[in-house]
């Protein structure tokens, strides 16, 4: 069986794909285990010997936290290239099978078969002529009699389709609102309390705040959206049972916390939920690992360049 060659949409399509999976940190295991894709599929996926259906690219996309737009336009660009390729062979073709003989060889005899059939369909008609005569008359009012009806129906049913098509609907069926963008957030400021930043979209590109290395080597990031209006943090690296809480100090924003839970959460991201932030609100992290040595703390200013985190561990 011969190997699939992708074609030259294919490959910029699978090295987008390999870079958005290095952004998620997550292996092919836990890339499975975090879609509804298994590891073999993600390993043809990006290896380019397989067309990734349309959904499994915007679950990757999802999970990098950055807009489909762009692998969706390579998407298109591959797919319409490999339907435009020819099937590939995976087998030698079967000899063929004897030919049958040439119009050319045939022609003469069919033409003599053909030149006595008429001759004894002529005889015969001659020694039937009357009877024959009479039931073509027959035949010849019957195909009058049905193209009259056809061409009453077809006049009945072009009228009955004009009115159709000219009457207003009475149950007219209201067109769908407008969905948002398939990029843009799904949420903006309060609407975003609470919500995760990946499935709101506001992940898409976000401006870190600060970054800190845990003692137990795990790292973490302070993430802010201007479009959304809220802030939160991510953490990898890390260890089953670990947990992060971020609270935006100075304000009415609520602590949130995410915990990893499970072998695929300790080899990806693990984001906690968002909380509104303006310009100007300290928002800070805290790290506690899961052997309970003490927990480690960070803090930066929405709004401010280069924001200066610092480790307070215990604090």
């Amino acid at each position: 069986m011969t190997r699939r060659v992708p074609s030259p949409g294919g490959e910029r399509l699978a090295a987008a794909l390999r870079e958005s999976r290095e952004r998620t940190g997550l292996s092919l295991a836990a890339l499975a285990a975090k879609t509804t894709y298994s590891k073999s599929s993600w390993e043809r996926y990006l290896n380019g010997r397989s067309l990734p259906p349309r959904p499994a690219i915007q679950e990757l996309c999802r999970l990098a936290g950055e807009p489909d737009a762009r692998c969706l336009a390579l998407w298109e660009i591959a797919k319409s290239e490999s339907n435009g390729r020819p099937k590939e062979r995976t087998q030698p073709e079967p000899s063929a099978p004897p030919q049958p003989p040439t119009p050319r060889t045939a022609a003469p005899a069919l033409a003599q078969e053909a030149h006595a059939q008429v001759g004894l369909a002529q005889v015969g008609l001659a020694r039937e002529g009357p009877a024959r005569e009479g039931l073509a008359r027959a035949g010849h009012r019957i195909a009058t009699a049905a193209a009259i009806v056809a061409s009453v129906c077809a006049v009945v049913f072009g009228a009955v389709t004009l009115a159709l098509v000219l009457l207003p609907h009475q149950r007219h069926t209201p067109r769908p609102k407008a969905t948002p963008s398939a990029t843009g957030p799904h949420c903006r400021a309060a609407a975003c309390e609470g919500q995760n930043p990946l499935d709101m979209r506001c992940a898409a590109v976000p401006e870190t705040l600060a970054e800190h290395v845990t003692g137990t080597g795990a790292s973490i990031q302070l993430r802010h959206s201007a479009v959304c209006g809220t802030s939160w943090a991510r953490m990898w690296g890390t260890r089953i049972h670990d947990r992060i809480e971020v609270t935006a100090t100075g304000g009415a924003g609520r602590t949130r916390g995410a915990r990893v839970e499970t072998r695929a959460d300790a080899d990806g991201y693990v984001y906690t939920p968002m909380t509104v932030t303006r310009p100007g609100t300290s928002v800070r992290a805290c790290f506690f690992p899961a052997a309970g040595s003490g927990q480690e703390c960070f803090e930066a200013r929405v709004g401010r360049d280069a924001p200066g985190a610092f480790g307070m561990p215990g604090a």
